[in-house]
This record gives structure tokens, C-alpha cells and sequence, in this order.
């Protein structure tokens, strides 16, 4: 059955079509927030001055700012919500769902691997045998939950400074200003440049890893990118249930077009960050 599939180069499906689409959300947002905050962190520049007008100016860049905040804290609660219908449907417990081997979350063999990383860049030992998610997609979904967390919360606390001043000393605003656009600016530069090599612009994924926009990857790539998920998934008997036919190429061109300007709109951000910290920087 297996050659049948690799006849007509079947793909493996990795990710959901929920999946895909709050992931472009949160591209579409993330970017959105990134371009419309450092207009105003970098005021004095002149690239702001320009960006801000392409916003309608400042004022209309602080109300796309807020709507895309909005659209993100969606996305993240849509994504809670259906973490909690899949633990419902699978009857897994809390504790497999967060400490299990399928988990998002940190677990000893994250460690061996990070070490067998270590050494496979050395030239020391063999490629880990990496299972569905690796130890730095681990690190950046749990990233998110920081940011939702300190970004997220300074952020609401600057848009309705008059319910959290009920309860909150007025100095903390200020507090808040700096950690929100500080805690941004960090988030802004490991996204466009660590996430972004880490994705797309390592030698086996340049120039773009398309999986996370089309769901799909080839079975071959996916056995050599994920072997002990290809390995798991054959002896259970449920890699053929996965197996799709690939996308149409009119589809992949689209899915390359938008991750590229996606690509180029965060890397000219990180040079716009560059540019402003270096020269002109107040």
C-alpha cells in the first residue's frame, strides 16, 4: 500500500486546517502589531514617519494596533478552547496532555536531543531522531504563552488605563508602557530572525518551510525530518490515514507569494529596528 502512496507522492498532513488558518492570523496580526507599535517606539525616525502615514497616521496606526490585538487574543483563546476539545475527545488526563511525548511542552527527550544538536553540529554523533515537535518549536509556542501573558496584559492595562487604575497605583502605567514596549521589541526581534532561520532559512528548509500554510509535507521529507514520528505512525498503523494528495501548484504558489512577503515585511523591520538603535536612536 506503501509503494501505491509513493507512486502518487501522497503527503502527510501535520496540521489541521484550525491549525493553518489561526497560524496565518497570527502572522497577519503579529506583523500588524510589530509595524504599528515600533511606529511609535521609533517616532523620531523617519521610516516610522512614512510607515504611520501608510496607516492614515499615528492616531489610525493606534487603532490598528488595538483591532489586531484583538484579533490575536481571539486566536489564542480559539486555540485554548480547542486544546480543551481535544483532551475531551481523546479522554487523555492534564498531566499526558502537558508532560506527554505528543506534548508542546518541555520533556526529558527535548534535553537529548538539544544535546545530540549539540553535537551533530559538531560533526560528533548523528542527527536526533526528532518526533513531532522539536525542542525549539517547543520554546516558541511556549513563548507565545509569555507574551499573551506580559505583553498581552500591559497591553490592556495602556488601553483601558481608567478600569485598571481602580485597583492599580497610577505610576504603574508607566511601569507598563516599558515593559510592554520593551517585552515587544524582544518578541519582534526573535520572531524575524531565530524563528525565522529556524523555519525557513535553515540549508534543508530554504527558502521557505511551506508545512505550516499548506498542512502538507512530501512522505519522504517527512520520514527524514520526523523519523521517530514517521517510525511511531507505521507501527501503529495510522500513517496511511494521514496521507493526502498533494495541493494543486496554482495553491503553493499562493502559499509561497504570502510567506515570502511575510518574509521580507519582518526582515525589513529588524533593519528598520537596526538602523534606528544605531543611528538615531533617542
Amino acid at each position: 500500500m506503501l509503494k501505491r502512496h509513493r507512486r502518487i507522492k501522497l503527503e502527510y498532513e501535520r496540521f489541521s486546517r484550525l491549525n493553518r488558518g489561526l497560524h496565518i492570523f497570527t502572522i497577519l496580526t503579529f506583523i500588524t502589531l510589530a509595524m504599528t507599535g515600533l511606529t511609535l517606539k521609533f517616532s523620531y525616525t523617519s521610516w516610522a514617519v512614512i510607515l504611520s502615514h501608510l496607516f492614515g497616521g499615528f492616531e489610525s496606526a493606534g487603532f490598528f494596533h488595538r483591532f489586531a490585538a484583538f484579533i490575536m487574543i481571539a486566536v489564542f483563546v480559539i486555540h485554548l478552547a480547542d486544546v480543551v476539545r481535544i483532551k475531551i475527545k481523546t479522554k487523555e488526563s492534564w498531566k499526558n496532555m502537558v508532560f506527554g511525548p505528543g506534548s508542546m511542552f518541555f520533556n526529558k527527550k527535548d534535553l537529548q536531543d538539544l544535546r545530540d544538536s549539540l553535537k551533530w553540529f559538531l560533526g560528533r554523533g548523528e542527527r536526533p531522531q526528532y518526533g513531532r515537535w522539536t525542542y525549539w518549536e517547543k520554546f516558541d509556542y511556549i513563548a507565545v504563552f509569555w507574551g499573551m501573558m506580559v505583553i498581552g496584559s500591559t497591553g490592556l492595562t495602556l488601553w483601558f488605563p481608567e478600569f485598571f487604575t481602580k485597583f492599580l497605583p497610577g505610576w504603574f502605567l508607566n511601569v507598563a508602557t516599558i515593559i510592554h514596549s520593551d517585552e515587544a521589541l524582544l518578541a519582534v526581534g526573535f520572531i524575524f530572525t531565530v524563528h525565522f532561520f529556524n523555519t525557513h532559512l535553515r540549508p534543508e528548509k530554504f527558502p521557505m518551510d511551506t508545512v505550516i500554510f499548506s498542512g502538507r509535507i512530501p512522505l519522504e521529507e517527512f520520514k527524514l525530518d520526523r523519523p521517530e514520528e514517521y517510525q511511531k505512525m507505521v507501527e501503529s498503523g495510522e500513517l496511511e490515514k494521514h496521507l493526502v494528495e498533494p495541493y494543486q501548484p496554482i495553491v503553493i504558489r499562493s502559499i509561497r507569494i504570502f510567506g515570502t512577503v511575510a518574509l521580507l515585511s519582518g526582515l525589513s523591520i529588524v533593519i528598520w529596528i537596526i538602523y534606528a538603535m544605531i543611528f538615531v536612536y533617542h
